[in-house]
């Protein structure tokens, strides 16, 4: 399954946050604790360039909370500040704004130094889409000043947004790139719901997470859907996939099945996975995407 969205508003969003950078002091790149890697996109770095950033590693209560460590440490490591967040619950959030203001003391000192008071922090939010950037501002803003919805897409216009007395907040729609050089990297991004569910075959993706969680945490996959390790040993991957079917009462509708199955993993469901395995585990190379 070769997997790809790219819609119109997307490439006028990459205009206009290009056209807006110079009204912002910093950018959060907002990306996902389940695939820190595959959920950056790389026409953000072609957007912010030498602008200052803060890494924000959001839905962290989905994702491994080991990994996550381990992927903020990377992005430390790499010179940029980050933190995991869970903005849906309201955790991190405060941190963020305290990492945020950190980031800009020393402009706001060298400014000092020449007479110039402080001025509000005016930030933007850069990320994919369903990552979380409308729940972000809500959250900011302490009320629904953006519009939310469980599915990629829903932001499509830009507006500034006054938090609180030290931010200002320009929105902005969710950015994909034109085309995915790595389909593994679009499966994730599926998976986890940057991409309309209508565009896919969710059977593909239920196979491919079914391999990825039967060779890592098989333990929940059994208990989950009623399955034993022993009768599965000779069957392929397929035929799992039609025995927790029809295990779970849904006959030999795979289809819906499927669309179950990552529905529990996107809920959490199925437990704390994170897709994108940490840097210990890869190469220096794989992880700058060399």
């Amino acid at each position: 399954m070769t997997i790809q969205w790219y819609p119109g508003h997307m490439a006028k969003a990459k205009r206009l946050a290009i056209e807006k950078l110079s009204m912002v002091d910093i950018v959060v790149e907002l990306i996902d604790a389940r695939i820190p890697q595959s959920s950056r996109n790389p026409v953000i770095d072609e957007i912010i360039g030498s602008k200052r950033r803060v890494i924000a590693l959001n839905k962290a209560d989905l994702a491994d909370p080991v990994a996550t460590r381990e992927w903020v440490q990377t992005f430390q490591s790499q010179g940029h500040a980050a933190i995991a967040i869970d903005a849906q619950h309201q955790k991190g959030i405060r941190q963020l704004k305290e990492l945020i203001r950190k980031e800009m003391a020393p402009v706001f000192e060298e400014q000092a130094a020449k007479g110039i008071l402080s001025k509000n922090i005016r930030l933007m939010i850069l990320g994919i889409p369903n990552v979380g950037k409308s729940t972000l501002i809500n959250r900011f803003v302490g009320k629904n000043q953006a519009i939310t919805g469980n599915k990629p897409g829903v932001t499509k216009a830009q507006r500034w947004l006054k938090i609180d007395r030290d931010f200002e907040l320009l929105d902005t729609p969710g950015i994909l790139w034109p085309k995915f050089e790595d389909q593994t990297i679009g499966m994730k991004l599926a998976i986890t719901g940057a991409i309309k569910d209508d565009l896919l075959h969710m059977d593909d993706l239920a196979l491919w997470l079914l391999e990825y969680l039967l060779e890592r945490q098989p333990e929940r996959i059994f208990e989950r859907y009623r399955i034993k390790a022993a009768e599965i040993e000779q069957m392929t991957h397929p035929e799992v996939l039609l025995l927790m079917t029809e295990r779970m009462n849904f006959g030999d509708d795979y289809d819906a099945f499927s669309e179950r199955m990552i529905h529990d993993y996107r809920k959490g469901i199925l437990g704390q996975y994170t897709l994108d395995e940490p840097v210990g585990e890869q190469t220096a190379g794989e992880v700058d995407g060399e």
